[in-house]
């Protein structure tokens, strides 16, 4: 997982996240002097499925201790996992166009992952049940909170870590499957959102050990039906289905190790979209190339990410308009960070990020940047009934303070500020757009603190809180709720096993 992913609250919600800190902090130091492996955290989602690696091993993820296989005495063949992830998330002060007051919600992700192996194949699924309670019509949630009872995995794999004797891996993918490339910034295996983005088709991945690393795919993505509003209320059910119309391919290459630790990446993908009747689309048909440099953090050392991404092709204004716009438009993120070699491990890193937006409304050209199938939550904060920023119209920059008080304890403080990068385009997060321009383009400050526990490989906790400053743009832009301040907080248990 990308490693950048990963005041205070009104009373209780601070109270609760320093009792909890504090609580976990004494734990027996001595314990975790004896453990002789240090193993990348897994994330706070259904994610079994992509722990073991055909080319490269199933060493990179601790074991969950309390575990199915074991328990159940199967065979070494066969792979079973069963995760259930339970969160209570709540909303003061709304910020979306057109809302009033607050909301809550109990998103529930009930995830079971099958995968039979024999030699070099693997044939394997993947069953989600995510819905939510307590959401009402107000709440306006989307097929991102609930995806109730689907596959969202049904594949046949093959794979050689050396072929022909050649140093190479090589392994193949057809079926439904679900991809993580890079950042994830444009493609993504979701994390904090209730639902996960799967893809229909073909990937092809080639690995040079210790050196570089080539995927490319043709796919169609999977649509997460209903996709009605009242529909998802009413817990109605339908089948999640491929979106014909819609092609999705790209190449992404990974090189390792250059000079000076340096990691690089570079890609193109490509999305040419239709339309059907029980899914309209802006029918985006773009070319999305990128390239990203980075280095790890490490102890006692600075590390620095930048990731630069073009986009242009055509699109349409609305689902209901004939007529293609020409579409041109980039993202920049740049980040910088400091390790400090000391208790806690604390790292402190500045932050930017830049997606252009449209420039005017009304010159039949679209400049604003679409993040594709990617996830947002590690760079712009909680999404769930939150989601206020998206990588689409935004001037950024903001600092974060990373640490760990206990081995079991990941910990981080996070304050950006936000600005339009076009006044007259919208704050996509809000769906609120002044097109004379005259709200301004400050939106506001964003102030995030989050932690989370890890009872023991099975067993993981967390909680958070974030509070939105409103700016000039969130408080008079057209249609702009008047509310106070917001106010955002989750807690969450996930249970692997």
């Amino acid at each position: 997982m990308n490693s950048y992913q990963s005041i205070l609250a009104p009373g209780c919600k601070l109270g609760l996240f320093v009792v909890v800190a504090g609580f976990l902090s004494p734990f027996d130091q001595a314990a975790a002097a004896e453990e002789k492996k240090t193993y990348t955290k897994p994330p706070f989602a259904a994610f079994s499925s992509q722990m073991p690696d055909a080319l490269l091993g199933n060493y990179k993820y601790e074991k969950p201790v309390w575990n199915l296989h074991d328990a159940l005495g199967l065979p070494e063949w066969l792979s079973i996992s069963l995760e259930q992830r339970t969160r209570y998330e709540t909303l003061d002060n709304c910020f979306r166009a057109g809302c009033q007051g607050g909301d809550q919600q109990v998103p529930l992700q009930n995830d079971l992952w099958l995968e039979a192996h024999l030699r070099q194949w693997r044939i394997g699924g993947e069953f989600l049940d995510a819905r939510q309670f307590l959401a009402d019509e107000g709440s306006k949630i989307n097929n991102t909170h609930v995806d109730e009872a689907d596959f969202i995995q049904g594949y046949l794999a093959w794979a050689d870590q050396n072929v022909m004797y050649s140093g190479l891996g090589v392994e193949a993918i057809a079926g439904r499957q679900t991809l993580n490339f890079g950042s994830r910034r444009l493609v993504a295996r979701n994390v904090f959102r209730n639902t996960i983005n799967s893809f229909d088709g073909f990937r092809l991945r080639v690995l040079d050990y210790n050196h570089w690393q080539f995927n490319a795919f043709v796919t169609k993505p999977v649509g997460r039906y209903p996709n009605n509003s009242q529909q998802l209320l009413d817990n109605f059910h339908s089948f999640d289905e491929p979106e014909e119309q819609i092609w999705f391919s790209g190449g992404f290459l990974e090189v390792y190790d250059l000079p000076a630790k340096i990691n690089a990446e570079l890609y193109l993908y490509h999305l040419d979209e239709g339309d059907r009747k029980r899914n309209p689309t802006r029918n985006r048909r773009y070319f999305t190339p990128g390239m990203r440099f980075y280095i790890k953090p490490e102890k006692g050392h600075f590390d620095f990410q930048t990731e630069t991404i073009g986009q242009w092709g055509t699109v349409r204004a609305n689902t209901t308009s004939n007529e293609n716009l020409d579409h041109a438009a980039w993202f920049q993120h740049l980040d910088v960070g400091y390790t400090f070699e000391m208790p806690w491990t604390p790292r402190f890193a500045v932050e930017y990020d830049y997606a252009s937006g449209d420039h005017d409304p009304k010159d039949k050209k679209d400049q604003q940047f679409d993040t594709l199938y990617g996830a947002r939550r590690f760079d712009f904060g909680p999404t769930g009934i939150y989601g206020a920023f998206a990588r689409s119209n935004i001037n950024t920059p903001g600092y974060r303070i990373s640490f760990n008080p206990h081995p079991a304890v990941q910990a981080f403080i996070s304050h950006r500020f936000f600005w339009l990068a076009e006044n007259k385009d919208s704050w996509t997060g809000a769906q609120l757009r002044d097109p004379t321009g005259k709200s301004g383009g400050f939106v506001g400050q964003q102030l995030e603190l989050s932690a989370r526990y890890d009872f023991n490989s099975s067993l993981n906790f967390e909680t958070g809180w974030t509070h939105l400053f409103k700016g000039s743009f969130a408080e008079d832009a057209p249609n702009a709720p008047k509310t106070g301040d917001t106010d955002y907080f989750y807690v969450q248990s996930l249970l692997r096993f």
